[in-house]
């Protein structure tokens, strides 16, 4: 690869009707190229667009490049292996969840500070050369960023910490199964795994702003896919601004301890490269 990008977005369902970054209408948002793809060891890459914000450059991918016929666990690998060709060092990953607090409500923020994994895609990694901690698995500057510029953009709630439950889907979650996360997590996607592993497996600071769109089955009230589709729609372009001047005012290099939770592995004579 011939592109050298130090920030990258995981665009999930909340930029996805808003042409991120376009959506934004931010006069500092310039457009380098579009229609970029990548051949990855994991097979041909999904659509990446690279963008600038004043005078640094982003890349970005929609739906965390989910397609049909590609494994959630490959379009994971195939992001996470650009990013790190690349030289990523700084992540922001965004979507649309649901509710296992029976507190939250539809149209709240949450910037979560830690994870549930209920996924079973647990082997997802790029080589295995790393023993990866999980302590701080979000990271706290990217996160305080977040918040920050989230509460400029945006009068609703926002909840400045909680825990992710993640699901494989792509199916929701039945009653039960919110029934059992209720009081151990606050929101249910299915994104925020495996993409915190490879984040910290190539050495990248990740955090995401998460936004409520339903709550879970047989908490509080049933939805709609009209409720969902509304949100979608008419809060895109705000949660495009809210990380594109996250993006701005995050320098590359960061006081965190991010890059340091990465330990080489003791397993070498397993893992040899």
């Amino acid at each position: 690869m011939d592109i050298q990008v130090e920030y990258a977005v995981i665009g999930g369902s909340g930029t996805l009707s808003s042409d991120f970054p376009l959506g934004a209408n931010d006069s500092g948002v310039l457009l380098i190229d579009d229609d970029l793809q990548f051949a990855t060891p994991y097979g041909l890459s999904p659509i990446f667009r690279l963008f600038s914000v004043d005078d640094k450059k982003v890349l970005t991918c929609k739906m965390h490049g989910w397609r049909s016929g590609v494994s959630r666990a490959d379009a994971s690998r195939q992001i996470f292996w650009v990013f790190r060709e690349a030289g990523v060092k700084r992540i922001i990953s965004e979507g649309g969840v649901g509710t296992a607090n029976h507190l939250l409500d539809p149209r709240d923020f949450v910037i979560p500070d830690d994870y549930l994994d209920f996924s079973v895609r647990k082997d997802v990694e790029l080589d295995g050369r790393y023993l990866l901690v999980m302590r701080d698995s979000l990271c706290g500057e990217v996160r305080s960023t977040l918040i920050e510029n989230t509460r400029k953009q945006y009068d609703g709630r926002i909840f400045t910490r909680g825990i992710y439950a993640n699901t494989d889907g792509r199916h929701f979650e039945s009653p039960a199964e919110v029934a059992m996360m209720k009081g151990h997590a606050d929101i249910i996607g299915q994104s925020i795994c495996p993409e915190v592993y490879l984040a910290r497996e190539i050495g990248a600071c990740f955090a995401g702003l998460y936004f409520v769109v339903n709550y879970g089955e047989g908490l509080v009230a049933q939805w709609s896919h009209d409720d969902l589709k509304t949100i979608f729609y008419d809060d895109a372009p705000m949660i495009s601004r809210i990380i594109i001047d996250t993006i701005r005012q995050l320098p590359v290099n960061g006081q965190c301890e991010c890059k340091d939770l990465r330990k080489e592995t003791l397993l070498k004579g397993i893992y040899n490269k």
